[in-house]
Parts: structure tokens; C-alpha cells; sequence
């Protein structure tokens, strides 16, 4: 039988039906992506793809039993029922090379997802339907104004199906979109960019965008030379993304016990209940809800390796909400089921989205409302190239791209040069003056791995721009 003709559902029994390892995770992930793709304001491509993969986690005991027990983990590509089989050999085989896990422990008990037995979701280039019109009279007044988009629209349905030796069968069809828009001044001196996340394309308002880089296009006319230096900086919420997803994927509570993160106190243990906020009147909270309005994500954990932060035992166990930081005191770190009892913590896993609040219930200025009201600063577009100097402070460093303004009197006079940044995300959380409303946002850095946040524009009364970069 082929692939086409045996469902998710299929595979996944007939995987633990074949398996001989003492327990046994199959995870099935089909998916569709419909994209569309542009440049000098001409639509270039478009198409559809399909994909789907199979990873097998074969669990071999050891002496004394699961609690001692190795995993192996294989996962392929175009695997049907004919070649199954291989796979879930090549997962044992992986398991009885593998030496004790850190992290075993007992299966998660059984449950079922109600929509089991459904198919996989679906998207094709019909998701464009109201989009693409609109794009079109994006790029007719980008060409009447002698600049040019360059740009991609992307939109994927991927379907996870998770079963187990122990009955958890479990789907989450997850829908996944957004639109990237660089606009260029027709001689190609001046650019800006904007990310839009989406997960129907309903929502995106592709000529607001459009107008949005033009008007940026106009600021930067103005040329304006500034030295490295300390500056009052706002952040757009697409930046704020950048630095606190970096954060958050540095979150481990095992880490920090073993003192190798920011979040480890000195002297030993992890910095769980102390105050990142220091003297700044804003006390952020950053949270995680795999419920939230449109943000919702896989509710359950899925992981398909081990690490500090995720175990291959934890598959299936329910996500709730979880207050990472809360009011500016960290209140939780990432743990496994066997982190969280070593540390003597609760069991606060990953979710795949992540929210910033820095104002009383997210509200707040708008971003064109921070800028008004800034008597002298930057406004930064994006960032980018974003790299790790110390894990123990998380310095970062990257650089500056597609538009740095110099604000004057509430007022954008100019374009600035790009610079070179020296940050660390958890710092930032004690030095923010100002905090707008919180709203749906796309990493530019990130906003491939990591989709679903939501996070404001602040305004960083001293952000480190460490040295003037070349970069356009």
C-alpha cells in the first residue's frame, strides 16, 4: 500500500503493532504550504507542497526498568506501510545503543483527541483568495512611486498525529502564515521591511503594509550620521520578538541549576522567584498559553528529542498556561517531568508561543504613539544576524537592517546608519521606560522557528549600539 493510500492513523497503529520495544511513541506530521513570491513589483511564483514524516521512538528498559530505560529516535520521509517496518527497527536498534536516559521515565498515560479519526487539514493557493487582489494594488503603487517589493507570502497546515504504546492518540492541525514585504527606493539606496503573521490571511492588510514602507522610504531621504553610543531606543514589537524568543529558548530550568544561564543565581541554584525588573517602575510578564486567541498552538507536549528543556518520555503530557516571568519576577523555568522533580519545581514545559506584557493587561501606546512622544531617540526598523557573546549574562550581539530613524521632538527626521548591538534580553526587562500595547507580531530573526507571538514596542532608555556597521 503507498503512501497516498495508508492514513496517519495507519502508519501510527501499524508502527505500534510491529513495535517489540518495551514502550513506544509514533509521531505522524502531514502537512500542505501554498506560497507566493514577488520582486520588482511583479509577481515571480507561486505553488503548492506536500510533506509528510514519520518519527519512531522505540524505549528499550534497563535494570531497573523504565525508570532506567534508553530511547532511540528515527524519523523518515516517505514511508508507507510496505516500508514501516525499517523504520521501527531502526528505532529499537537506536534504543539498545543508546546508554540510560537522564530523562526516562514512564510513558505518559492514554487519552484520545476527539478529531482522531480525521484527515489531515488542508491548504492550497485558495488561502490567497482575498490576499492576492489586494498585493496586486500594493505593487501597482509601489511601481507609481518609483520604488520596488520584493517580498513572499507563505502559508502552511501542518497535522500531527502522536500515538503511543500506552493508547494516547492524539492530532493538532495547526495552520502557520505570514507575509515578509522589503521595499527598495527605485535607485536601491534606501530600504525598509515589515513581517505580518497570519494564520488565514484574512487579517493581513498588505496595502497598510505597503504604505507603511513607502512613508519610511520618505524618512530616509534624509541621511544622518551617528557615532556608536547608548541611545533611547524603541523597540518594535517585531524586535522585542527577536530578543525575548532568544530568551525563552534559553529558559532551562536544568541550566540554570547547573549554573550555566542567565537564569542561575550565584552561589548555585536558579534565580526562580527573584525580580528581573530591578528599579524600573515596568514589571513585564512574559507567558505562554497554548489556548491564547490567535496564538494557538499544539496543546500538548511534542518532543522528538531530549534536552535541558524537552524529554522524548514527555510526549502527550497536557500544556496549560504558564507566567514565565510575572510582574517582573521570574515565576517559571522550562522543565521535564524529570528536571521539575530534581529541582523540586512544577512541571512547566515548552509551548510553542510566547507573549510579553509590559503594560497594565497588554494596553498601552501604539508604536506611532511611542514615537511621538519621544523627545530624542532612535526608532528601530529590525533586527538581524543575532548571535549569542555570553550565556551567562545572554549577551547578544547582531546588527541593525532596513531602516534606523533618528527621532526628534516626537518627530522622524532622518535615516540613520546601522549599527552593531550589545544586549542582553533579561537586562532590557530592567531598563524599559516606556511600554506599548501588546499585539500580534513576526520575528524577523525567528519568525520562521518560532511563529506565534505577541509582544509591545518598548522604549529602552539606553540600548547599547556598540559600534557603526556597514551594513544596508
Amino acid at each position: 500500500m503507498s503512501t497516498q493510500q495508508a492514513t496517519p492513523q495507519q502508519l501510527v497503529d501499524k508502527a505500534l503493532e510491529l513495535s517489540r520495544a518495551d514502550g513506544a511513541v509514533v509521531i505522524v506530521d502531514a502537512g500542505t504550504e501554498a506560497n507566493l513570491r514577488w520582486a520588482n513589483n511583479t509577481l515571480t511564483t507561486n505553488g503548492v507542497s506536500a510533506a509528510q514524516q514519520v518519527t519512531v521512538i522505540s524505549m528499550k528498559n534497563g535494570a531497573t526498568g523504565a525508570a532506567s530505560a534508553a530511547a532511540g529516535v528515527v524519523g523518515r520521509s516517505g514511508v508507507d506501510l510496505a516500508s514501516i517496518e525499517d523504520l521501527v527497527r531502526a528505532s529499537e536498534k537506536a534504543a539498545e545503543d543508546a546508554g540510560p536516559a537522564e530523562d526516562a521515565a514512564e510513558l505518559v498515560p492514554g487519552r484520545a483527541s476527539a478529531d482522531w479519526d480525521e484527515a489531515p487539514a488542508q491548504t492550497d493557493i485558495s488561502v490567497f483568495s482575498r490576499f492576492a487582489p489586494a498585493l496586486g494594488e500594493t505593487l501597482a503603487a509601489a511601481r507609481a512611486e518609483g520604488n520596488l517589493l520584493f517580498g513572499y507570502a507563505e502559508h502552511s497546515m501542518g497535522t500531527q498525529y502522536l500515538g503511543s504504546s500506552t493508547g494516547l492518540r492524539l492530532r493538532h492541525a495547526q495552520p502557520t502564515g505570514s507575509v515578509q514585504l522589503n521595499a527598495k527606493s527605485g535607485d536601491r539606496s534606501r530600504s525598509a521591511w515589515t513581517g505580518v503573521p497570519t494564520a488565514d490571511f484574512t487579517d493581513v492588510d498588505i496595502v497598510a503594509a505597503g504604505q507603511d514602507l513607502a512613508r519610511r522610504l520618505e524618512w530616509a531621504k534624509r541621511r544622518i550620521d551617528l557615532p556608536a553610543g547608548r541611545y533611547e531606543t524603541i523597540l518594535p514589537p517585531s524586535s522585542v520578538a527577536d530578543l525575548m524568543i532568544y530568551a525563552y529558548w534559553n529558559a532551562a530550568l536544568r541550566d540554570a541549576e547547573d549554573g550555566r544561564s542567565v537564569f542561575s543565581r550565584s552561589g548555585g541554584g536558579s534565580r526562580l522567584g527573584e525580580s528581573l525588573s530591578g528599579a524600573s517602575a515596568v514589571k513585564a510578564t512574559l507567558r505562554s498559553d497554548p489556548s491564547a486567541p490567535g496564538l494557538e498552538c499544539t496543546p500538548y507536549v511534542d518532543a522528538y528529542s531530549s534536552s535541558a528543556a524537552t524529554s522524548v518520555f514527555d510526549n502527550g503530557i497536557e500544556l496549560a498556561p504558564t507566567e514565565w516571568i510575572k510582574d517582573g519576577v521570574l515565576a517559571a523555568l522550562a522543565t521535564t517531568r524529570q528536571t521539575a522533580a530534581a529541582a523540586k519545581a512544577p512541571l512547566t514545559p515548552y509551548i510553542d508561543n510566547l507573549i510579553l506584557e509590559a503594560a497594565p493587561g497588554g494596553a498601552g501606546p501604539s508604536l506611532a504613539e511611542l514615537t511621538a512622544s519621544t523627545g530624542d531617540g532612535l526608532l528601530l526598523t529590525s533586527l538581524w544576524y543575532i548571535r549569542e557573546v555570553d550565556p551567562q549574562t545572554l549577551l547578544l550581539t547582531g546588527l541593525t537592517r532596513d531602516g534606523v530613524y533618528k527621532v526628534e521632538g516626537g518627530e522622524v527626521v532622518g535615516e540613520v546608519n546601522n549599527f552593531r548591538f550589545n544586549e542582553s534580553p533579561v537586562s532590557l526587562l530592567s531598563r524599559i521606560a516606556e511600554a506599548g500595547r501588546t499585539e500580534r507580531t513576526f520575528s524577523r530573526e525567528w519568525g520562521d522557528y518560532f511563529s506565534r507571538t505577541a509582544m509591545p514596542a518598548l522604549r529602552i532608555r539606553d540600548f547599547n549600539m556598540s559600534s557603526v556597521s556597514p551594513a544596508s
